[in-house]
């Protein structure tokens, strides 16, 4: 295919880049950046990919990749598209590549009402945090849980964690879908299982991180006031998600289904569901089909777990703050977005409802208030929309629209985005100096592994106010409030 699509691209007076349909695309493609930040980052391979998914069968509106887009498997990360439910005998695609391995990664914050200044002793806190909470690659650390107890965890979410004293019932209407998918019927394999039972409580590691932060400044006050947030206020954001039974979910069925792709001379085709792809890493089922319901059910189960995930998380946080900050270290549930996963979703398209699949990967929801799908403490602001940035330079909260859905089916970016491949970074960064001039600005790092501090460098990363500028240019959410790490704790 090479680069022809750069024949076909249009900037449009949203903040976006328009790739207009061509060849085998069933709609246009559509990233949310302006010709600068477009030129400066671009990735061949990352637009390639979004022209593939705008391939897919049954796709409807168009092929969204946020402002935070690079390259993935299958699907950019930062990649939105949304399949209807009712193409077709068997209806549109559901593909785990345009999920992600990473089934259901998402961000927690926690807010507390203190500053800086109450911690008796920042570093103690933040050996504390680091000795409490597992990062890295295994699982060691992981909460003691046997086989009956995964079990209601994949189905119950955080509300099975609830249940077995892992979080509160508070916690549960500030969490994306109250923290439940419906997942009664899953049958996860014994792998997926055993690899979860090690895993609760854990961070992982790559981008997964547990931050201390300080809000520096507000950019809506009104929404912020609503929202309990104030200028100095300590903040705590958690990012993690279904670990290695997430991964495991993914990687079976994506092997499944790129199994039934065979080699096309129009690209890869299933005989056994007429589907054709230019790219077999999007291999997709129709979603009301056996393997498109099995892959559906096990990817709300493998959510399920992310969300109690984060709750064990949050759990052993709080044990910490309360031990060293005593009543300053009460923390509430802000809000809990979900990155990689697939939603079935009613949306306005070419004026006409459609329940999509709606496919998010490295990108999370920005509901508007008036959508009738979050809580009514929120309907006045939109959603809570959380973005991480990098370790040494900050994040942010947005909100979604107050009324009518974005235009990218309710979406918005969920990072700043990699600027730089782990590989590259990991060649061109000196972590340990790195680590040094972050220390030596106050920002203290516990990081489990050498090679983490390179690959997640700031310079690693695009600038996370760039991309909050082009999400909100483009009118897919709102800024509300920038954050600055005090104690970062890294896989």
């Amino acid at each position: 295919m090479g680069d022809e699509w750069r024949d076909h691209l249009t900037a449009e007076a949203d903040g976006t880049i328009r790739i207009a349909a061509h060849n085998n695309m069933k709609v246009d493609a559509r990233i949310v950046t302006d010709q600068a930040h477009f030129n400066n980052h671009i990735d061949d391979r990352g637009p390639e990919q979004l022209v593939n998914a705008a391939e897919m069968p049954g796709i409807v509106g168009e092929a969204w990749a946020m402002a935070d887009w690079h390259f993935g498997y299958g699907l950019p990360i930062g990649g939105v598209i949304a399949t209807d439910v009712d193409h077709g005998e068997n209806g549109g695609a559901i593909s785990p590549g345009a999920v992600g391995f990473d089934i259901n990664c998402g961000v927690r914050v926690l807010a507390l009402d203190a500053t800086i200044d109450d911690v008796p002793n920042i570093k103690k806190l933040g050996g504390r945090i680091a000795g409490r909470i597992p990062a890295g690659a295994s699982g060691k650390g992981g909460l003691e849980i046997n086989l009956d107890q995964i079990k209601h965890l994949a189905v119950g979410g955080a509300q099975a964690a609830v249940e077995m004293g892992i979080g509160f019932d508070e916690d549960l209407p500030a969490l994306e879908s109250n923290g439940l998918l419906e997942a009664n019927d899953a049958e996860l394999s014994s792998r997926a299982l055993e690899r979860g039972m090690r895993a609760l409580g854990t961070l992982g590691s790559g981008n997964h991180f547990l931050e201390l932060q300080t809000v520096e400044k507000l950019a809506d006050e009104k929404t912020a006031k609503l929202w309990g947030l104030y200028e100095g206020q300590l903040l705590a954001m958690i990012h993690s998600g279904s670990r290695g039974l997430g991964h495991q979910v993914c990687s079976e069925h994506s092997r499944r289904l790129e199994q039934k792709y065979r080699r096309h001379n129009r690209g890869w085709y299933a005989d056994e569901y007429d589907f054709t792809l230019s790219d077999r890493q999007l291999a997709c089922a129709p979603i009301h089909s056996r393997e498109g319901q099995h892959y559906l059910e096990e990817m709300n189960a493998a959510a399920n777990f992310a969300f109690a995930n984060r709750s064990a998380l949050t759990h052993r946080l709080r044990e910490v703050l309360r031990l060293e900050m005593g009543a300053d270290g009460e923390a509430r549930t802000l809000y809990d977005v979900s990155h990689n996963i697939a939603k079935l979703e009613t949306h306005r398209i070419h004026g006409k409802n459609c329940q999509c699949a709606v496919h998010r990967k490295g990108a999370t929801r920005a509901f508007a208030g008036d959508s009738g799908l979050i809580k009514s403490n929120f309907e006045k602001t939109g959603q809570p929309v959380l973005v991480p940035g990098d370790m040494g330079t900050g994040s942010w909260i947005m909100a979604g629209p107050i009324k009518g859905q974005n235009q990218a089916f309710g979406s918005s970016c969920h990072g700043a985005g990699r600027a730089l491949s782990r590989t590259k970074a990991k060649q061109t960064i000196d972590g340990k100096k790195m680590q040094l001039k972050l220390e030596q600005s106050g920002i203290r790092i516990h990081a489990s592994t050498p090679n983490i501090l390179s690959e997640e460098a700031p310079e690693a990363y695009k600038n996370v106010d760039e991309v909050i500028d082009l999400t909100s240019r483009a009118g897919l959410a709102r800024p509300v409030a920038r954050m600055v790490p005090n104690v970062v704790i890294k896989g």
